[in-house]
């Protein structure tokens, strides 16, 4: 029972803390979340587009090479 009990005390420390720490936070505010999403969307679909255009040149090319 005791160790129940000291368990429960180092969650709620933790949990204690782990609150105090995410009022210390500065989050984004919602425009420069939406801007940071966006710029991350277009430059994944940029880098896909790249990555495919380099794979299937590259299949292309070993299947010239290979036969």
């Amino acid at each position: 029972m005791e160790k129940i009990k000291l368990l429960m005390q180092k969650i709620m420390q933790f949990l204690s803390e782990a609150k105090a720490e995410l009022k210390k936070v500065t989050w984004p505010a919602p425009k420069q979340t939406a801007v940071s999403t966006l710029v991350v969307i277009v430059i994944s679909f940029i880098m896909a587009i790249y990555f495919g255009i380099v794979d299937f040149g590259l299949a292309k090319l070993v299947k010239l090479i290979l036969g």
